[in-house]
């Protein structure tokens, strides 16, 4: 026989969640949020994963999310607990994932009189949140059925973070055989699911966007870069219908998540070695933006020295100013955008795009000439190891060096690419890609340096962990970034910015119960790289060792190679 929780807001809450259809929450063991987990672990629609660590939690649940384009539900034990979702808090409002934080609290009269684990609870992320309320127990149910359901809401129709802090008296691990009926009350607004409709928006009107397709149809050199961006068939369909005009150059990276070979998929290596004379030339008049965060460093450089006369930024809630040189935000979805404007623009004579892709053809041609010649290395181990991930699989990247390397090489179309770029932390990567691929039917791949690893060693701490899930780890014995960056080499103080080491994952892994591999020159790592992939009882690790004293001088060795082209 079910049981039901007897504290009213636990199944307020629980049928709320219920009759939005968010069925995923990741709870995190205490005592103080005991009726609601109650309530979960009891109903047939609500699917729970335990994780001890709050914050290898919530960006478990985030990884979950990012994966299901749906809310995923967080809860907690009162005090501290809460302050570890943090990152991952900030890390979803950066990147638009929705994600619902439910908070165990005391009542308000046992705070700050000395009662243990409380702390302040009610707006802890109130600068990094999209609704926030607290809910009461003695106040009309009404009230705190429209605050639960506005947060819902909120995150299904905003995607992003959402914080229901929720006081519980003792007693609390009273239950009842029936569920209360709370009516409507917890019913959402409108029937209507599909949130991503263009149906759901208002269109700019007419007039008003005639004046930018003027601006669009009479410039010759425009630029469109998308960073971060979910896989989307009408982006791709879009992108390449406005890479057909010859005046339009079209900036991707490894995170876009699009592929057409009119892109320009490898920014860094196109740009890296140009003087001031092809800045100039390379400089747009109209630049559009959309998406999230942009990897490279080197085109917000660019476009902030060699600003546009005019830069557009499409997205519904932000106006991201990335180049210092935003001058209109389009508060709408791209996809809706294009399709608008697409009817009032025209294709434009220009060599534009021709000139600056044969400029791309000569440095890919130089990249296969490298590779071929180069030693075991970082930039080495980074070309097998992309090549070798299976069609379709889903590659999640760490942040600092991992990211940054992706760009430099061409990874399978087939292959949709994730990573924590809204605060570009390297806090929690191993534990969204464990979320992510809980959340996916086929193969997850992750890649991660060896810091960002150990950092989220506590990822592994989880029951969850599907047996193909693949974690490969580029261990350069201490944060390799710090070479690489012009700075922190040119300080006394190194050794604080790289964080040197001498461990290795074998003991992790035995603990945790996964497969333990690794590879200490080229030869071993292509061996180890053969049936990696291949099914096995238990996830795989594989552990890729290179020499910290090397890896940057075969990278500065590739730019000079490249700008000899």
């Amino acid at each position: 026989m079910p049981e039901y929780p007897k504290k009213e807001l636990a199944q307020l809450v629980l049928q709320a969640l219920v009759e939005h259809k968010i069925k995923n929450v990741v709870i995190s063991p205490g005592s103080r949020n005991a009726p609601l987990t109650i309530a979960f672990v009891n109903h047939p629609e609500i699917e729970t994963r335990s994780l001890v660590d709050e914050r290898s939690a919530a960006f478990f649940a985030l990884g979950m999310a990012q994966q299901k384009g749906i809310p995923v539900a967080l809860l907690c034990t009162s005090g501290s607990a809460l302050l570890n979702y943090y990152p991952a808090i900030a890390e979803a409002y950066y990147s638009r994932i929705p994600l619902i934080v439910l908070s165990a609290d005391r009542p308000a009269h046992l705070i700050d009189i000395g009662d243990g684990q409380t702390i302040r609870q009610g707006r802890v992320f109130k600068d990094h949140i999209l609704f926030e309320s607290g809910l009461q127990e003695e106040v009309d149910i009404n009230e705190n059925a429209q605050r639960i359901n506005e947060a819902i809401e909120t995150a299904i129709t905003r995607s992003g973070p959402v914080h229901l802090n929720i006081p519980f008296d003792e007693p609390l691990y009273e239950t009842v055989g029936q569920p209360y009926d709370f009516g409507d009350l917890t019913k959402p607004k409108s029937t209507d699911t599909n949130t991503d409709s263009l149906l759901n928006e208002e269109p700019i009107p007419l007039e008003e966007l005639e004046g930018y397709a003027s601006i669009w149809n009479n410039s010759h050199k425009k630029m469109v870069i998308l960073g971060v961006h979910p896989p989307d068939l009408l982006i791709q369909t879009q992108l390449t219908h406005i890479a057909k005009d010859p005046s339009v150059l079209v900036l991707t990276e490894s995170t876009s998540n699009v592929d057409n070979n009119s892109f320009i998929r490898h920014i860094d290596r196109l740009i890296f070695s140009l003087d001031q004379e092809e800045f100039e030339a390379l400089r747009p008049e109209v630049l559009i933006t959309f998406g999230g965060m942009v990897v490279s460093k080197k085109i917000k450089q660019f476009l902030r020295k060699f600003p546009p006369k005019h830069h557009w930024h499409i997205d519904p809630e932000r106006a991201m100013d990335t180049f210092h040189c935003l001058d209109r935000h389009f508060k709408i979805s791209a996809q809706l955008f294009f399709s608008q404007f697409f009817f009032l623009t025209r294709n434009v004579d220009s060599n534009y795009q021709q000139f600056w892709l044969k400029r791309v053809d000569a440095k890919e041609k130089g990249h296969v000439e490298f590779i071929g010649k180069t030693s075991y290395s970082d930039f080495k181990v980074f070309d097998h190891v992309f090549n070798s991930i299976p069609p379709l699989a889903r590659l999640q990247l760490s942040n600092s060096s991992v990211i940054r390397y992706s760009q430099l090489f061409s990874i399978d179309k087939g292959i949709e690419v994730y990573c924590n770029r809204g605060t570009s932390g390297i806090d929690g990567s191993t534990s969204t890609a464990v979320g992510a691929a809980c959340s996916f039917s086929g193969q997850t791949v992750f890649v991660t340096g060896d810091l960002s690893f150990f950092y989220d060693n506590n990822a592994l701490w989880n029951s969850n962990i599907p047996q193909d899930f693949r974690i490969i780890i580029i261990n350069n014995a201490g944060g390799g970034i710090f070479r690489i960056l012009p700075g922190p080499a040119k300080t006394s103080a190194l050794s604080y910015f790289e964080t040197p080491h001498q461990l290795d994952a074998s003991h992790l892994c035995k603990m945790h119960g996964l497969e333990y591999l690794r590879a200490y020159d080229q030869s071993e790592l292509e061996q180890k790289l053969n049936d990696f992939y291949d099914s096995s009882e238990s996830p795989r690790v594989l552990e890729i060792f290179t020499s910290s004293e090397v890896n940057d001088k075969v990278l500065k060795a590739y730019f000079d190679y490249l700008s000899k082209i």
